[in-house]
């Protein structure tokens, strides 16, 4: 009976590791008194989303990444790290192009290859999808339905594409209420120097970082 003291050790030492984890869940869960939606565009790149997932980790955050086709084409190790890290991924049109302008084939061939070059880089098969500039129309919005999209704008813009400093950025995530959605871009190096402080101040008002709901396009808990 000797020989099994270390195995039933091993059990009890498990079962209180499993025990300890199950109970830390619903703690964090009833720490959040709503989910919002940190949502990142224009991705992946070498030179910018190794930092910006550094950053969303360190600062224990989860993010919505609505990717390029061809950048994803073109950096599919930097969509394999989007995706080990937790984040979701979303289709953002394969090269950016103003798609109401556009002919039901050519948006139909921006969507489908942006879904093809995700998932050949170890993605997933996206599930949302935000057309370039915020511009859409019924055309765009029947083909991404017809790939399975639910399409997602925004209800806060942190205007960091348009120079917003770290200031700004910080207040624009600031007025986030529960279940809303606020564009960023991986790509400002003010964005990136905001994360710390937008991980405050979500938790100071017991906001959570949450995912897009494909049913509804509202933040919602991570399933």
């Amino acid at each position: 009976m000797r020989t099994k003291h270390p195995l039933v050790t091993g059990l009890a030492v498990a079962a209180l590791a499993l025990a300890s984890a199950a109970t830390a869940t619903p703690a964090n869960a009833a720490a959040c008194n709503g989910y919002v939606a940190l949502t990142f565009d224009d991705g992946p790149s070498s030179g910018n989303t190794p930092a910006l997932l550094n950053a969303l980790r360190q600062n224990g955050l989860r993010a919505t990444m609505f990717n390029q086709g061809n950048y994803a084409a073109a950096n599919p190790t930097q969509v394999r790290a989007q995706a080990q890290a937790g984040m979701w991924i979303g289709n953002h049109s394969y090269s950016h192009p103003h798609l109401t302008q556009q002919s039901q084939a050519q948006v139909d061939s921006e969507i489908s290859r942006t879904q093809q070059a995700i998932a050949n880089a170890g993605g997933g098969t996206p599930r949302l999808f935000r057309p370039p500039y915020g511009e859409t129309n019924a055309t765009v919005r029947s083909v991404a339905a017809r790939y399975g999209l639910t399409q997602v704008i925004w209800d806060v813009d942190s205007q960091d594409w348009n120079g917003a400093s770290t200031d700004a950025i910080v207040q624009a995530n600031a007025r986030l209420t529960n279940g809303q959605v606020i564009l960023m871009h991986e790509w400002p190096a003010n964005t990136r120097a905001a994360i710390p402080r937008i991980a405050q101040g979500l938790a100071s008002r017991g906001l959570c970082a949450g995912m897009i709901s494909p049913q509804t396009g509202r933040a919602v808990a991570p399933g």
